[in-house]
């Protein structure tokens, strides 16, 4: 069966004050047990802020480091899930269902990417 990565993207400057509520993380978890129990969900976790991340850039002949934040970049990957479906409609669909937890109060997209094997 395919795994497909879901990047959860963000906006660290519109996301609510304090983060996700106790509401929003019950809803989470339960949606993460389902998952979990229907034996799609294989991984998932959120991210610290940019602010606490690097970035690396390679030119050709040497790394370069920048510290976050990063200030020219709007939207961030906040989190991740990793699932193995059936087919990208399955992805699709369970992906479609963790956006939809969060509410009016939180403004967010999903990149949904099948893991290329072999």
């Amino acid at each position: 069966m395919p795994r497909y990565l879901s990047l959860v993207r963000i906006d660290e400057s519109t996301g609510p004050a304090g983060g996700p509520s106790v509401e929003l993380m019950q809803r989470m978890g339960e949606l993460i047990e389902e998952m979990t129990k229907a034996g799609v969900l294989l991984d998932t976790a959120g991210l610290t802020p940019s602010a606490e991340a690097a970035r690396m850039d390679w030119d050709g002949e040497k790394v370069s480091v920048t510290d976050g934040p990063f200030t020219e970049s709007k939207e961030v990957v906040g989190g991740y899930a990793l699932m193995q479906c059936k087919d990208r409609a399955e992805a699709l669909e369970w992906t479609q269902r963790f956006l939809k937890i969060h509410g009016p109060e939180w403004q967010l997209a999903c990149e949904l990417r099948e893991i290329a094997e072999g």
